[in-house]
């Protein structure tokens, strides 16, 4: 008899996994050094993300007294959170070992990491300087008594720090809380001395100067640790019915500043009585994670290092490839007329869309514009083509996600800068994220209304499109884009459900489409026509979805699948998944599209989608997937899956008997990533 737990692997211990993946590329030798540096900071951040709202979640259900166990995939909640730690624990002791021989190959580059112990002659003007004008302005120093209850920011990291005083003196040992400032580098580069480069953490800074902080104290000794708090990120939406929903958004990330504790970070050297005094203070208990670690934390600092000298550590910056057909220079307007294209950033530039958008602001013939938008970039260019389309008085609707997890304020700023140009501004369906990314522009061609847009894989993001693989389709298709209307239409009047020929649509309709489509599969097979699943997706953790695959699989129906992160999907089970394989791809860029193809008796159909098998997709966002029509880019899609197939360098196997093991073969070495950027290549060569 087959259980929960044999079925499925669990979805939190599922994600460290892929965490582990993260930190196997810090690891790796072929990975240039300052690039391995920045693989460790974006472990660090996942691991920070992962507290907030993974750890804090099961934890909620502990705190319920609830078991969580259908939910988990077999595993109790309280035993679950041991798990994790544990787990934890050891991945954090691993990205120390790495960091240690990172700074030790630096070091053969000349590029040297020094403490406050180590500081040179040359460098303490320099050191002082910087301390009195940049650092010492913006630094927040508590002093800490068990009395009084401490303002402790959220998610933040601290130098905990400890007066000690001499025995004739009553005083009894003083404790402090240095805050790291949000602000500054936490790298500083110092002046270089003939070819050798040096390094210091701001924290290390901080300690050196620790005379001119704490001077009017009169202790015989200090020292301090880091340490490092993870708070609960979950927004509370309750309360005040009066308040506006933006307003409810603004206060919920105001609390969240100082929401529950989920993990304190340390180092493992700090004395018993300076942690016990934090613990005690933060109200750390049973439930929550505590986590030993090095000297230094926030480790996800490191995704902002700074640029150096030498460009061998350093990926190679490729230029993205010209899409044949589409120009920056010539209408978008135009090209789109004759036929769709297919975007894929980062091998090809995000500007594409910027320009459809800023031709759209200016083109009398345009009326309106109407786009969802998740995530933007600090600095947004698709932000200001839409005000400026509203100033030149076009109808601008635009449907912002203001719950878009970590980005609210910055989307609450440029609703706020929209609302103000005159966009007009909705905010979804209480309990419904929007996630789609879709975008559909009127225009008057000829005395008619004619529809252009644009429906996408992932967020219209400038800065993430430079480091996530993302298709866009760019189209004129007028049945595609009535539907993507209506989606608008429903968002803004949802209580009237919209029908639709073309589109998958979260939350009423992907479940049941998928499971049509699977089903449909398992029928050619049977009948002995052709039949076959692709899917790449960040995630897959619906059980009734995957049970449905195990179904094709026992069917017959082969199914390859290029999962990134999370899955709880087992592969390669004789009786139940032997026809699926599961690979997952980390590497220079982050793989972000959503693909599904379905092979359909010979006549493939391919979709892309915002929308990963995961039920908080299905059931809990308006999600939107199209198909892909167009027989060349049908081909080119799935051209760009075979070559992530077939890849043999940073392709893993993930969930069989050994984890996260590098597929290893006999043919021809294929790097995806690097083989993508030939394809697209060699594609605009041919077609110029």
């Amino acid at each position: 008899m087959t259980t929960i737990q044999s079925r499925f692997i669990n979805r939190e211990l599922s994600w460290l996994d892929f965490n582990a993946r993260v930190l196997q590329e810090a690891a790796h030798p072929s990975v240039p050094l300052l690039e391995r540096l920045r693989f460790i900071g974006i472990f660090s951040n996942n691991l920070d993300e992962f507290f907030q709202v993974r750890y804090a979640t099961v934890q909620r259900i502990v705190q319920s007294e609830k078991s969580g166990k259908k939910v988990f995939g077999g595993k109790d909640a309280t035993e679950l959170l041991k798990l994790i730690t544990l787990k934890v624990i050891e991945q954090q002791k691993e990205s120390v070992q790495i960091l240690r021989k990172v700074e030790k190959e630096l070091e053969k580059e000349q590029i040297y990491f020094i403490d406050e112990t180590q500081v040179l002659e040359e460098h303490k003007a320099f050191l002082k300087e910087y301390f009195i004008q940049k650092v010492s302005p913006a630094l927040m120093t508590l002093m800490i008594s068990e009395k009084e209850v401490q303002d402790f920011s959220y998610n933040q990291a601290f130098l905990a720090v400890k007066l000690t005083f001499s025995e004739d003196k009553k005083s009894k040992n003083q404790f402090a809380l240095i805050e790291l400032p949000k602000d500054l580098d936490r790298f500083i580069v110092l002046p270089q001395l003939g070819e050798k480069q040096y390094i210091m953490f701001l924290d290390d800074l901080i300690r050196y100067h620790f005379q001119l902080i704490f001077n009017f104290f009169d202790y015989t000794s200090i020292s301090s640790h880091m340490i490092k708090v993870t708070r609960d990120a979950e927004l509370d939406m309750e309360g005040d019915v009066s308040k506006s929903y933006i307003n409810k958004i603004v206060e919920s990330v105001k609390e969240r500043i100082l929401a529950e504790p989920v993990r304190l970070v340390y180092d493992k050297e700090i004395d018993k009585d300076t942690l016990n005094l934090f613990k005690k203070i933060l109200g750390m208990d049973s439930t929550d994670s505590l986590i030993p670690g090095g000297k230094y934390h926030h480790r996800r600092d490191y995704m902002n290092f700074p640029m150096l000298k030498s460009n061998n550590l350093h990926y190679k910056r490729e230029d993205p490839v010209p899409i044949p057909g589409l120009s920056l220079e010539k209408s978008v307007f135009k090209a789109i007329d004759n036929k769709d294209f297919l975007m894929y950033t980062p091998y090809h530039s995000f500007s594409y869309l910027i320009k459809f958008l800023r031709e759209a602001a200016l083109d009398p013939q345009v009326t309106s514009i109407k786009i969802t938008i998740y995530r933007l970039s600090k600095l947004s260019n698709i932000a200001s083509s839409l005000i400026n389309a509203a100033k030149n008085g076009k109808k601008v609707l635009v449907q912002i996600e203001l719950q878009a997890r970590f980005d609210e304020a910055n989307n609450i700023t440029y609703a706020e800068q929209m609302e103000a140009a005159g966009v007009e501004l909705i905010f979804g369906i209480p309990g419904l994220k929007v996630h789609s990314k879709i975008g559909v522009i009127e225009k008057i061609v000829k005395g008619r209304k004619k529809r252009y847009g644009f429906i996408s894989t992932g967020n219209f993001n400038e800065d993430t499109a430079k480091i996530y693989t993302d298709y866009t389709l760019l189209t004129s298709d007028q049945k595609l884009l009535k539907e993507v209307n209506k989606v608008f239409n429903f968002l803004q009047v949802h209580y009237k459900l919209k029908k639709y020929k073309h589109l998958i649509v979260s939350p009423h309709y992907t479940h049941n489409a998928v499971v049509r489509l699977i089903r449909k599969e398992i029928e050619n097979h049977k009948a002995g026509l052709p039949s076959g699943i692709k899917l790449k997706l960040n995630a897959i953790t619906n059980f009734e979805l995957i049970e449905k695959l195990y179904e094709a699989s026992n069917a017959g129906v082969p199914i390859k699948m290029i999962i990134r992160g999370i899955c709880c999907l087992i592969p390669g089970v004789k009786g139940m998944s032997e026809n699926i394989e599961v690979i997952s791809i980390v590497d220079k860029y982050l793989e972000h599209p959503r693909v599904y193809v379905f092979e359909n008796g010979g006549d493939q159909k391919v979709y892309l989608s915002s929308a990963d098998f995961m039920t908080r997709n299905i059931e809990n966002r308006l999600e939107v997937a199209v198909p892909i029509y167009n027989k060349e880019l049908q081909k080119e899609i799935i051209d760009v899956f075979e070559i992530c197939w077939s890849d043999n360098v940073k392709a893993r196997k993930i969930n069989g008997a050994v984890q996260n093991e590098f597929v290893k073969n006999n043919h021809e070495s294929v790097r995806s990533q690097w083989k993508i950027l030939e394809y697209y290549q060699k594609k605009a060569a041919h077609e110029d």
